[in-house]
């Protein structure tokens, strides 16, 4: 027969969920010119830092186009130039009345028309600069590259939908689980108190994987199933957590102080409700009628019935009655394997 002492300490509450590991940003690269792929410049798999050139499609059509506006403007600024020089010699014949008003207003009228052609040209050389750029796709996040989709020598139109590569930003990470609605109450509670640890572990529960924060609660409840959805945020440095791994989640949402916690192996189920067997100072067994209050995996919060310092039995139940003389041992020590007689008649059970 095992025992341990009750004690009072601090208590830590937690929900107990399943979750799914989601990329904190997700971008599926695609081109938004027309072209030949003249070069990839990443590998499938690879880290890569947001800015970072992944393919550069031919760029000498846009390059081509891009002069060809820079010229059209300054043939026009030419014109614009010959325009205004005009513009003041009909200004000076006019004030001697050698030039008509009409010619005047004519000419002012060819300033300002070469003047709006000039802003239009200024507009083509723009977009054909942004058309150039894009023939260097760079990477928008910094995160892992997925399977190419694409090779050197491809020719790629703005309108495909397949894309280049996915990227997938890793650090940090989110992971998406659900609680039961009941519960939403104390969640926001405990959001709203400050920082909200969440712990992700394997999905069998066996390994910690990574700590993390609740981010948010979602804004409504799923009625088919009655949970709430929440995400918690990881930095996630070793990469432990991968995109699409189901994990069991652990969330923080409260801390009972000073209470008095018992061994979960302690309780016992009767007809009449929840008990313990306590060893008193005589070593003789009795039953408490006991009430629980939060549970944990390995221990609960008693919230009557038992006090810090009481010896319960917590393996080797089956054996015992009330009254029963008992030689316990603590946790972790060696059960005895048979029965002695006590010297006042007793029976002592080891």
């Amino acid at each position: 027969m095992t025992t341990q002492v009750v004690q009072q300490s601090d208590f830590p509450v937690y929900l107990n969920g399943l979750g799914t590991v989601q990329p904190y940003d997700t971008v599926t690269v695609r081109s938004r010119v027309d072209g030949q792929v003249i070069k990839v410049a990443f590998r499938q798999g690879q880290m890569v830092k947001e800015g970072d050139l992944l393919v550069q499609i031919d760029p000498r059509p846009y390059q081509a186009a891009l002069d060809q506006a820079q010229a059209k403007k300054a043939q026009d600024e030419a014109n614009l130039r010959n325009a205004e020089l005009d513009l003041e010699r009909f200004s000076t014949l006019a004030k001697s009345d050698f030039a008509s008003r009409q010619q005047l207003d004519t000419q002012q009228a060819m300033v300002n028309q070469l003047t709006a052609q000039i802003k239009g040209d200024q507009a083509a050389i723009d977009n054909a600069q942004t058309q150039l750029d894009y023939t260097a796709i760079r990477s928008p996040l910094s995160g892992k590259t997925g399977f190419r989709q694409v090779d050197p020598g491809n020719i790629v139109h703005a309108a495909d939908t397949t894309g280049i590569v996915s990227i997938v930003k890793l650090q940090p990470i989110s992971v998406v689980f659900t609680a039961p609605e009941e519960d939403l109450q104390r969640i926001n509670q405990a959001l709203a108190d400050g920082t909200v640890p969440v712990t992700a572990l394997s999905s069998d529960s066996s390994r910690t994987l990574a700590q993390g924060h609740l981010a948010l609660v979602n804004n409504q409840i799923d009625q088919a199933s009655g949970t709430i959805q929440m995400k918690a945020t990881f930095t996630n440095e070793n990469n432990a957590l991968w995109p699409g791994l189901s994990v069991a989640t652990r969330l923080l949402i409260n801390t009972r102080k000073n209470v008095v916690v018992t061994p979960n192996d302690a309780i016992q189920h009767g007809p009449n409700g929840l008990y313990a067997f306590v060893v008193g100072a005589d070593n003789k067994v009795s039953v408490r009628n006991i009430t629980v209050g939060d549970e944990g995996s390995t221990h609960s919060v008693v919230t009557k019935g038992l006090a810090a310092g009481d010896r319960v039995v917590v393996a080797g139940q089956y054996r015992l009655t009330p009254g029963t003389l008992v030689d316990a041992r603590a946790a972790g020590g060696q059960t005895a394997p048979a029965n002695e007689q006590a010297e006042n008649g007793e029976r002592k059970v080891h």
